[in-house]
């Protein structure tokens, strides 16, 4: 049970907003896009959506056990009125979901993935993780005991997560009366800042009454704009490493920290929060804001290109995979999953101008070619071959013919 389906059908509207913000932002001199940032931030919203198709975590298991075993049967009905406790229940229900993976630790490692980005626009919405099926399913089971039918729940999730993409923007600025009752750009800007005076505040998905009933709401001020990001940078494009990062931090601290309590207690604990004996010898550096500066390497021309063409490989090809998912055999949606989170990584590669990347991305090209060969791939088997041979064309020009290419000029 999810919600990619849904979700499908409105990935070309987010396409085509946020190709409406950039050309508005272009056009009044108010442009905060950067190519590698935007690819990043789509990359992740495209992988995000894999672990569910490949049934990853015990999600549907439990609201299907819950369902049949535990019902009440309280809001049973498709009645107009269960549509909208429903949708009021998940949004309250999403609040401390979304306010819980800033205070735990174990949370904040699935859901610092939304946060990395240090643009604030459409793209950054689609920012989303990939390790979310791990916990999230534990904060909506109330919902599923109380009887809201599944078709109901899976819609209304699918209903707040789309509201959401909308409030990723600095071109709307105050909504009057608005701002006190739903989640708008101006409330959702200080969520995304790292600002001390902003930092953890505005937690909700629909409407902002949750934070103001609970005591989460922070205003937006005008004489402090946001600095967005984390305040321990991610300094890498790589989307994997990005859903990894202080999932990576939490193994090493258990390890290396010597008291069994800290052990545990560090999973629970605020996510800034590490043992002194592990904080003292492995010191992590954070922001000075005063002194901050955006992630940003150089790289060269037909890099951008080529990452570019790898994010749109990846987005007609997902795009397609999300609507035949049913129909794709276990072993094509494992080997198509790996290919694409391999074609973003490469692609952050590129924009982080690491020349071995052509190397890789060869072998990976010559890797799906054979596997195409003995029967793999069947989804738009013609679109994968197409591309690949196009990939392995061009990553094999650079590689074997680097002198019609200069592989360290960094524009």
């Amino acid at each position: 049970m999810h919600t990619s389906n849904l979700i499908a059908y409105v990935v070309p509207i987010f396409m085509l907003m946020i190709a409406c913000e950039f050309l508005y932002g272009y056009f009044k001199k108010q442009n905060n896009y950067r190519l590698n940032d935007t690819v990043t931030s789509i990359g992740l919203g495209l992988m995000s959506r894999y672990p569910a198709l490949l049934g990853l975590g015990v999600q549907g298991l439990v609201y299907a056990f819950i369902s049949q075993q535990f019902n009440l049967g309280l809001l049973a009905s498709y009645d107009l009125y269960v549509w909208v406790i429903a949708f009021v229940l998940y949004d309250l229900s999403y609040y401390w979901l979304h306010r819980s993976h800033h205070q735990i630790k174990v949370l904040w490692a699935s859901h610092v993935v939304h946060h990395h980005g240090e643009e604030f626009n459409l793209s950054t919405a689609l920012r989303q993780t990939g390790t979310d099926f791990l916990f999230k399913w534990i904060f909506y089971t109330p919902m599923l005991l109380l009887g809201i039918p599944v078709e109901i729940f899976v819609t209304v999730a699918a209903l707040n997560l789309i509201y959401q993409f909308w409030v990723h923007t600095e071109h709307i600025g105050r909504l009057g009366i608005i701002d006190y009752i739903l989640v708008t750009p101006s409330n959702h800007r200080i969520h995304h800042a790292q600002n001390k005076e902003y930092i953890d505040a505005n937690y909700g998905g629909v409407f902002i009454l949750w934070d103001r009933m609970f005591g989460t709401f922070i205003d937006e001020r005008e004489d402090l704009k946001p600095i967005y990001g984390t305040s321990k940078p991610l300094n890498t494009w790589n989307p994997l490493w990005a859903n990894l990062e202080v999932w990576n931090e939490i193994f090493k601290d258990t390890w290396r920290t010597k008291k069994w309590t800290d052990k545990i207690a560090l999973w629970f604990s605020t996510p800034k929060w590490r043992p002194a004996d592990v904080a003292e010898k492995y010191p992590i550096k954070k922001n000075d804001l005063s002194q901050f500066r955006k992630f940003n390497p150089k790289t060269t021309l037909y890099a951008k290109i080529f990452g570019f063409t790898h994010l749109v490989f990846v987005g007609i090809y997902t795009q397609g995979v999300l609507f035949s998912s049913a129909s794709i055999g276990y072993v094509d949606l494992m080997l198509i999953t790996i290919n694409i989170v391999s074609l973003m990584v490469f692609a952050s590669f590129m924009y982080e101008n690491r020349v071995f990347v052509y190397y890789f991305e060869l072998i990976r090209s010559i890797t799906v070619l054979l596997l195409i060969s003995i029967g793999y791939f069947n989804f738009m088997p013609e679109v994968v071959l197409g591309y690949t041979v196009l990939s392995a064309a061009v990553s094999g020009a650079i590689v074997f013919k680097d002198k019609f290419f200069s592989l360290s000029e960094a524009r």
